[in-house]
């Protein structure tokens, strides 16, 4: 049996996530999807579609879709909901959760992998952030969560984009790609967004097998030439690099611990040393490595080498033939809180063969 797709929507309170939700939930789209709400309260779904009062863990709803809640943790109300599927009692074809606008979606990524039960079920497909344009600045300064919403996204969409001026929403993207370059931003209008840009992005192939996403082959320039040298600079400067501040520094004079950084190299990699370092840097710095991705150059295989992870989770695979005449180039992006760049990026360097 396929395995059945998830999509964690995240967002900082007040976001948006709710009014995104409810259109899901309530278009004629045809799909049944299954949404596990984590949390009641102020920010749950309007009453007049999930009665909070209700005995009942999960409803069902006109469009075919249902809805649960998290009286547990969540991978209970998962085994809960594959269990029931089985056995004939409910029909869904994808899972959405929303999470609370205070999460962490780190832990809710790692139950899909740290679970035989639910990895044999569940395929999570990918992390949606919403951004409140006109709160997302002082959120982003003063909230980590927001900031690791941020650095966990496959895609970002940013809510209230009419309430701020073209400038503060330029700097605001500005600032969420210099964060999170591997995730594409797109503005929305009261959770406007077509089921397309939802669902099957696959944007998480930890457990690959996956096709790779095209667009982080490309050059970094094909969407932000004037952001590039933030992410291309020499091995050894740092992402604020001085020389940079007079051209960008409206949009750097915050300093988010959450920040991004690629290395590239035209160089094959020594898989056992590879293996080594990435295994010692995951041990140590782990928890503050919120995603990193690559599409290796590996000494041995004539085929492309995916590889990517959340936290101290590792995922690898082989990708496609490198076609004739296509340049070997290895890149990786780290996204993380803190991250110590030149240890990382020197000890990838020290991986290659010579």
């Amino acid at each position: 049996m396929a395995l059945i797709p998830v999509t964690i929507l995240t967002g900082f309170l007040g976001s948006g996530k709710t009014t995104l939700l409810k259109r899901v939930l309530t278009e004629g789209h045809g799909q049944k999807i299954a949404v596990i709400e984590n949390e009641f309260g102020e920010e749950n779904i309007d009453n007049d579609i999930l009665v909070s009062d209700t005995t009942e863990q999960i409803i069902q709803m006109s469009n075919g879709c249902i809805c649960c809640t998290i009286r547990e943790d969540l991978r209970v109300t998962l085994q809960l909901l594959g269990a029931k599927r089985r056995k004939g009692l409910l029909d869904f074809e994808r899972v959405v959760i929303e999470t609370t606008g205070l999460a962490d979606p780190g832990p809710v990524a790692q139950t899909f992998f740290m679970d035989d039960e639910i990895a044999e079920t569940f395929l999570l497909d990918s992390i949606l952030t919403l951004v409140d344009a006109k709160h997302a600045p002082l959120q982003l300064n003063d909230r980590q969560e927001a900031r690791r919403q941020v650095g966990f996204a496959d895609q970002i969409f940013i809510s209230k984009a009419d309430l701020v001026s073209a400038q503060e929403l330029d700097a605001l993207q500005h600032r969420l790609k210099h964060m999170n370059p591997r995730a594409p931003q797109k503005a929305v209008h009261f959770g406007e967004v077509t089921l397309a840009e939802v669902f099957d992005l696959r944007g998480f192939n930890l457990n690959a097998k996956l096709d790779i996403d095209p667009d982080f082959l490309k050059d970094d320039t094909h969407d932000h030439h004037d952001h590039d040298h933030d992410h291309d600079h020499d091995h050894g400067d740092h992402c604020d690099h001085p020389s940079h501040q007079g051209e960008q520094g409206h949009h750097h004079h915050h300093d988010d611990d959450v920040k991004s950084f690629v290395f590239r190299s035209e160089k094959a990699f020594d898989p056992a040393k590879l293996e080594d370092f990435l295994g010692a840097i995951v041990n140590i710095y782990g928890p503050r490595m919120l995603r990193y991705k690559g599409v290796l150059n590996m000494k041995g295989t004539d085929r492309k080498v995916i590889f990517q992870g959340v936290h101290q989770l590792m995922g690898s695979d082989l990708g496609p033939i490198w076609a004739d005449g296509e340049q070997k180039l290895s890149k990786m992006v780290f996204i993380g809180i803190d991250l110590p760049q030149d240890i990382l990026l020197q000890g990838l360097e020290q991986c290659l063969v010579g």
